[in-house]
């Protein structure tokens, strides 16, 4: 029997949950890393007996997260996840503070006592909401669609327009809420994949009901101690992970690649998965189609010799959020005037920081592009660390002993796309079928998963991207009688006696 050999360019969330999957059911796999580190947007900041994570903090659809690292054998035990009663706080320039609980009945109190007559509203749209998530899941994110027939079915279309996909996030949150605070607290959430909340589809406002329905979560230690777990799973399973090793190119016969370029070497492979920055393939198969980037962030992380009382999550609202967003997406200019958020991950997890002390975590949502300097930038550093010290970390700069930042310019220079944060932008255009698919091309040996590929970002719809493209190499690679769903947790080897 010849057992397929895949590589993955990429050791990303998504390039190590493939390679999980893949091996477990009977395949050779092997994993290329063009950095010196796996992970890729997870990961750490450690510097003098602390620990942040850089990247994503926000830990949404627990179950999906815990089911998906159970199919790829990831022990349970191997790592602790923690819910937080308090989801978090948005705070209103205006002096309102509104907080979000994981506990319905508390929410309901929480929107009556800040927002009088406001909690009708709250209660049909959990209602509503629950009926599109149960639809949305099914419909789009549990699906791939290379074959594009497969979405424009009567289904789905009647899918789409149950999820009002015609609307802004914005739009359909003021037909729950009259006020326009209320209004912003359940369209940001676009904000999480780098999306504009006044025009990205309103399919993604099951995000800021997941964040009820099913909660905020915190992974003890930090969200990136999973990539150490995933990293000890692919040793123990014998699958080889080579760092510094950057896939450059392909070699091709009619449709499909037969080989690929790994620092100047051809090395034989029976298929590719890619997991970079999606667009960053077309150098590599020459395809021609331009994206929008998602947002871009400002990213301030402190070691400060305190320990702050607050929220771990927290929201502080510009004056003007709608012209914030729009020096963020349309203008594509230095905010005048910005939301931020906060993290504040030492108040449950001591570990992160020497006793005593704690590690802090700003992001601010900023254009991506390379049209700013960010280096020249300094003014708006200093303005930004004003606005935290006065709103959400008293006396802050009497209480840090370091503090790094990145930009957009880092990110772009680490590969991501144009220096968005979260892959190409979850524009309507660039959403469900549009979006790049778990076979992204006419080739028929290579897929693709991560943040800017179907069905979009955030760490456990990642590992969902991930799923589908193992899910879909596992087809192509087996007869269609004999294929076995990834679910199933059973090999197909039987399957690959037969190529």
């Amino acid at each position: 029997m010849t057992i397929p050999h895949i590589a993955i360019a990429g050791a990303g969330i998504g390039g190590m949950i493939t390679a999980l999957l893949l091996k477990k059911n009977g395949l050779d796999v092997t994993v290329y890393e063009k950095n010196n580190q796996a992970g890729g947007r997870l990961a750490f900041l450690e510097r003098e007996g602390y620990r942040v994570d850089k990247g994503p903090t926000i830990v949404l659809l627990p179950d999906m997260l815990t089911e998906i690292l159970d199919e790829a054998g990831v022990p349970k035990e191997s790592w602790n996840l923690l819910g937080l009663d308090t989801l978090y706080s948005l705070h209103f320039k205006d002096g309102t503070v509104y907080t979000k609980y994981k506990n319905i009945e508390k929410q309901k109190k929480e929107i009556e006592a800040v927002f009088p007559g406001e909690g009708k509203g709250f209660q049909r749209y959990m209602n509503d909401m629950k009926e599109s998530f149960d639809l949305g899941k099914v419909a789009f994110l549990e699906k791939s669609f290379t074959r594009k027939r497969d979405f424009w079915t009567l289904k789905n279309t009647a899918s789409l327009i149950k999820l009002k996909a015609y609307q802004s996030t914005k739009k359909l949150a003021s037909s729950y809420f009259t006020n326009p605070k209320l209004q912003e607290a359940y369209s940001l959430q676009t904000l999480y994949i780098g999306g504009n909340p006044l025009s990205a589809p309103a399919m993604y406002s099951l995000i800021p009901y997941s964040e009820h329905a099913h909660g905020i979560h915190y992974v003890k230690g930090g969200y990136a101690t999973l990539v150490e777990v995933l990293l000890k799973e692919m040793n123990e399973k014998g699958i080889k992970v080579f760092f510094n090793s950057k896939v450059e190119g392909m070699s091709k016969e009619k449709d499909k690649i037969t080989a690929i370029t790994v620092n100047g070497e051809e090395k034989k492979v029976d298929g590719l998965v890619w997991n970079g920055d999606f667009p960053s393939i077309a150098k590599i198969t020459k395809e021609k189609k331009k994206y929008i980037p998602s947002s871009g962030c400002v990213l301030l992380y402190f070691g400060v010799n305190h320990q702050y009382q607050s929220n771990v999550h927290q929201f502080f609202m510009s004056e003007d959020f709608n012209m914030h967003m729009k020096e963020v997406f349309r203008d594509k200019k230095i905010p005048t005037d910005p939301s931020f958020y906060t993290f504040n991950p030492t108040k449950i997890d001591p570990t992160l920081a020497p006793p005593g002390k704690s590690v802090l975590y700003v992001l601010v949502p900023v254009p991506s592009g390379g049209n700013i300097d960010w280096s020249k930038e300094k003014v708006f550093i200093d303005k930004m660390i004003k606005q935290i010290e006065k709103r959400a970390f008293p006396e802050l700069r009497g209480k840090i002993e370091w503090m790094e930042v990145r930009t957009p310019n880092d990110a772009e220079a680490e590969g991501l796309f144009q220096g968005g944060s979260f892959g190409i932008a979850p524009k309507l255009l660039q959403s469900g079928v549009f979006r790049p698919q778990a076979k992204p091309s006419s080739l028929k040996n290579v897929y693709a998963t991560g943040a800017s590929v179907h069905p979009g970002g955030g760490i456990p719809i990642v590992m969902q991207s991930a799923k589908l493209a193992a899910n879909q190499l596992l087809k192509d690679f087996n007869e269609p009688s004999k294929v076995k769903d990834v679910n199933s947790h059973e090999r197909v080897n039987k399957g690959l006696s037969t190529l």
